[in-house]
C-alpha cells in the first residue's frame, strides 16, 4: 500500500512513497488519515496530485491497488480520492480503472457535485472589464479564475487557483479595487470569447489558465445562470 504522510504532520502533506501491504500499522494509519483528508482539504487533493504525478508507473499502479484495498475503510467519498488522480493520470488502463472507481461510488451516481458554475463581474472606471469564475470541480471543490480584459481590447491578467473548497472561499465583492457582483454566466463568457477573439486578431496568444474554463464556453452554457 501506499505510505500516509509523515508522522505528526499536517494532513496536507503528500505521501512520501508507496510501501507494501504489510506496512506497520502506524503507517497504515498515517496513510488512512491522510486519506480522510481528502475529501475536505484542498491542499492535501492538490498534494495527493503532485505526489502521483512524480511516481513512475508500477508505483501508480501500487497506490491505486492501495486505494483499491483502503478505501472501504475511510469514510470517504472515492471521488475524492480518485478525482486528483484522475487530473494528472495519461495512461489509458489507469484512466479507466479510476474512472470505474469513480462511477461506482455512490456519490457520484447520486450526483452529490457542486451542479454550476457562478461569475460575478465588474467595470473600472477606465472600463477595464474584471471577473470572478467559480467553476465545479468534483464534491465541494472548485476552481477559481479571475480575468481582467475588455471585450474589443483582449484579455489583460489572468489568475486561476486550480483547486478550492467552496467551504473556504470567502464572499467576493471587490478584486483588485473594482466592485464586482453576481453577472448570468453568459454574459461573463460571452465577453470573454469577444476578448479571446480580439488577442487572435492581434495574434496574441491565449492565456493557458482559460483552457480550464473552456468546457463553459459549450452552447449549453445558455442554461446555466
Amino acid at each position: 500500500m501506499a505510505g500516509g504522510g509523515p508522522n505528526d504532520k499536517s494532513s496536507n502533506e503528500r505521501p512520501s512513497s508507496t510501501a507494501p501491504s504489510g506496512a506497520p500499522p502506524h503507517i497504515r494509519a498515517a496513510w488512512r488519515t491522510w486519506l480522510s483528508a481528502l475529501g475536505t482539504d484542498a491542499e492535501a487533493a492538490a498534494a495527493a496530485a503532485l505526489a502521483y504525478d512524480s511516481l513512475p508507473p508500477e508505483a501508480r499502479d501500487a497506490w491505486l491497488d492501495a486505494l483499491c484495498a483502503d478505501s472501504p475503510d475511510v469514510d470517504v467519498p472515492a471521488i475524492a480520492l480518485y478525482a486528483p488522480l484522475l487530473a494528472v493520470e495519461s495512461d489509458p488502463a489507469r484512466r479507466e480503472r479510476i474512472e470505474t472507481a469513480i462511477s461506482s461510488d455512490e456519490h457520484a451516481r447520486s450526483g452529490s457535485i457542486v451542479a454550476e458554475a457562478q461569475a460575478l463581474r465588474g467595470v473600472a472606471p477606465d472600463g477595464t472589464h474584471t471577473c470572478v469564475l467559480v467553476a465545479p470541480l468534483y464534491l465541494d471543490f472548485v476552481q477559481v479564475l479571475s480575468c481582467r480584459y475588455t471585450p474589443a481590447g483582449g484579455i489583460l491578467e489572468v489568475r486561476h487557483d486550480p483547486l478550492r473548497h467552496s467551504g473556504d472561499l470567502a464572499p467576493i465583492h471587490e478584486v483588485d479595487g473594482v466592485s464586482v457582483e453576481p453577472t448570468p454566466l453568459r454574459v461573463v463568457v460571452e465577453e470573454l470569447a469577444h476578448a479571446i477573439l480580439a488577442d487572435k486578431r492581434q495574434r496574441r496568444q491565449t492565456p493557458s489558465a482559460l483552457t480550464s474554463v473552456a468546457h463553459l464556453f459549450a452552447p449549453e452554457v445558455d442554461c446555466v445562470r
